[in-house]
């Protein structure tokens, strides 16, 4: 695939992203940076080094200067939880006062800016004691003599992240309207703000963060696994220039591997599909692979009513082939096969997966191009 890049670490990865975004008033780059990778390919460990490329010791003095704000699962570990264990009345979320992240809070009006994101996703309130370094929490309830606010709650973790994702949202204005305490930033780097939430929540913190983002001297990274986020993110931001790219790593030469994925962005299943139509070409297929392939018929068959996958590859209601096919399926998903110990199909079976999969596109017509390599 055009625009594919074979990099020897992390490192390297996050300096081409500084050279493919540039900084602010330079010409012929990017404003924002999307990126979707599957779990454990180094999304984290990335924005880190991202970060750690913007500090420079200042001469003579141990501080050291910095140009990214970011968001990752260290941004939420400044928060935790105090659980009043004894009283069980007194719960809150305690913040780490000493983090540059919670600069100049309480002349900077941080409640009224949570709740101006907040409100969209959640229905209870809360106060930020600013000196103590903690949130409590309130929500209010009806009871039989009316409506009555019930204080120190335990809010759940999905209602959490939130609640840290609009804390967030609310540096992020602070950034863009220009605030003295956050002028040191030249990059915002989010990395998977998508934890614990319904996809309706999802497409509305997606919307709510691109609207922001938008007209923001800042370029900004963000990178992510979840496919319908990094969806509405693209077509949200897809005028607005913006590269967007596919992480992987590639364990026979241990690299990190960068593809553009143009202008239909990478999707999980589109992938999934993409690598079992290459292993099905080379002949090198699997046992594994039928697991793969199990689960896009299994999700294809939801999304379309059907009750069962097998509906996803039939031709004809009386087709034997149709009821061997689904029986194949059935048996051969079922066994334990690793990825990381992988078994050679025999080459009969390596037949009817090749008849699966090759009806399965045939009946649900995907883009063509996909599965040709550029």
């Amino acid at each position: 695939m055009s625009g594919t890049k074979r990099l020897a670490n992390l490192k390297g990865l996050a300096r081409n992203i500084r050279d493919t975004l540039g900084t602010e008033g330079t010409t012929d780059t990017k404003n924002y940076y999307l990126l979707f990778a599957y779990n454990g390919t180094g999304k984290t460990r990335l924005s880190v080094e991202f970060k750690n490329l913007g500090k420079r010791k200042i001469s003579g003095r141990e501080e050291t200067t910095r140009d990214t704000l970011y968001y990752n699962a260290f941004t939420e570990d400044l928060f935790h939880w105090d659980n009043d264990l004894e009283g069980d009345a007194d719960r809150h979320l305690s913040f780490n006062t000493n983090s540059r992240f919670f600069d100049g809070l309480r002349d900077l009006e941080m409640d009224t800016r949570i709740r101006g994101f907040l409100q969209i996703h959640a229905d209870f309130d809360f106060t930020i004691h600013y000196d103590e370094g903690y949130v409590s929490f309130s929500r209010k309830v009806q009871t039989r003599t009316g409506e009555e606010t019930v204080t120190g709650i335990k809010i759940s973790r999905g209602e959490e992240n939130l609640f840290v994702w609009c804390f967030f949202l609310a540096i992020v204005q602070l950034v863009k309207d220009e605030a003295l305490s956050y002028n040191w930033v030249k990059y915002i780097y989010i990395d998977d703000p998508i934890s614990s939430l319904d996809d309706n929540n999802v497409v509305a913190l997606a919307c709510q963060l691109s609207e922001l983002l938008k007209d923001c001297r800042v370029k900004t990274v963000i990178s992510t696994h979840h496919t319908l986020f990094f969806n509405v993110m693209y077509n949200e931001l897809r005028k607005e220039s913006t590269a967007s790219r596919f992480l992987s790593f590639e364990k026979e030469t241990n690299k990190y591997i960068v593809k553009n994925t143009g202008d239909t962005p990478f999707f999980h299943h589109v992938a999934l599909l993409m690598e079992l139509k290459k292993v099905a070409d080379s002949g090198q297929i699997y046992t594994y692979h039928f697991n793969i392939l199990r689960n896009i018929l299994e999700k294809t068959a939801a999304f379309h009513g059907f009750d069962n996958f097998s509906a996803c590859i039939r031709r004809e209601d009386d087709d034997l082939d149709d009821v061997i096919f689904a029986r194949m399926t059935n048996l051969l998903s079922h066994g334990n096969h690793s990825i990381f110990n992988p078994r050679e199909m025999v080459e009969d079976n390596k037949e009817i997966f090749k008849n699966i999969l090759n009806r399965f596109l045939e009946n649900y017509k995907f883009n063509g191009d996909l599965f040709t390599e550029k």
